[in-house]
């Protein structure tokens, strides 16, 4: 039974459930405290996405301001202002008050349409890391085709072009589009999970939320405008990271993908300096065989 408070429905529940972990236990207290599952999820959801988006744009707002990282800046003359990191964030944050929240209150009723459970115990950290990994495909599958579709001439000007104000991108300009743009690539980091889900039966909440969380990081990271020795593509050479996409940034076109490389070098869609090389190099070889 729900109690007056948070913590008094956690301690009655870990009463008479000392199966559960201490996570799950929060997780049981939170959705009887509420008595609203729609609240409860949507609640969680907004509050989620907004601590982890600014949260984890935060320390490269810090790193901008400090001089001494300027060597690994990609585009190391565009430094972004105060100024802009104020309108950005601003604006951002009218879009997910305006377009995203609306959504995220019929989260919880799309997760019962489709099956997502959302009851405790939580599934094994295995089986959520496969469904992750799964996920971060799908998506960066999805994302490559419509990003790449919105760099079609009517399409970049009258929805993609305004996610391409910074050409050099820097963390908070992430989710930084046009609502349109916002509601189509969203789709894709909420849509893979729905149609495992659909397909499968067999998904918890919580790993959507895992794998949001994880996104988010990679989007943020990406448009970070940094490059580390310590950069994950050095380990996962398929990985994208910021190298990959600032370079689309500043060249306007190629380089479409999300999360991983193959889709941009097996189509030929790769920019930048070493890929014109690559076709060079290619075109040369053609050429000495026609000969």
């Amino acid at each position: 039974m729900a109690q007056d408070t948070y913590w008094a429905s956690f301690e009655e529940i870990s009463k008479y459930n000392v199966s559960l972990n201490y996570a799950e236990r929060l997780w049981l207290a939170w959705y009887t405290y509420m008595q609203n599952d729609v609240l409860a999820t949507g609640i969680l959801s907004f509050t989620m996405h907004e601590a982890v988006y600014f949260g984890r744009s935060l320390p490269w707002i810090i790193i901008d301001a400090i001089p001494w990282f300027r060597r690994y800046k990609i585009q190391q003359n565009k430094v972004p202002t105060a100024y802009e990191q104020w309108q950005c964030a601003f604006l951002v944050l009218l879009s997910h008050f305006t377009v995203e929240l609306p959504q995220i209150w019929l989260f919880h009723p799309m997760c019962q349409f489709f099956g997502l459970s959302t009851t405790v115990p939580f599934p094994s950290i295995y089986k959520m890391a496969f469904q992750i990994a799964v996920f971060f495909v799908m998506e960066d599958t999805w994302h490559y085709w419509t990003h790449r579709a919105m760099h079609w001439g009517p399409l970049y000007k009258n929805i993609h072009k305004i996610h391409h104000q910074y050409s050099a991108p820097f963390g908070l300009a992430a989710e930084y589009a046009s609502p349109i743009e916002v509601m189509v690539l969203g789709l894709g980091t909420v849509g893979s999970p729905i149609l495992w889900c659909a397909i499968t039966k067999d998904l918890h909440i919580l790993t959507m939320y895992l794998w949001i969380v994880l996104r988010l990081f990679q989007a943020i990271d990406a448009h970070s405008g940094y490059e580390f020795p310590w950069s994950l593509h050095h380990f996962l050479p398929f990985w994208a990271g910021a190298e990959h996409h600032d370079v689309h940034h500043e060249r306007f076109i190629g380089n479409y993908s999300s999360s991983f490389r193959w889709w941009d070098y097996f189509l030929d869609t790769e920019a930048g300096p070493e890929a014109a090389k690559r076709r060079r190099e290619k075109k040369m070889a053609k050429a000495k065989k026609a000969q």
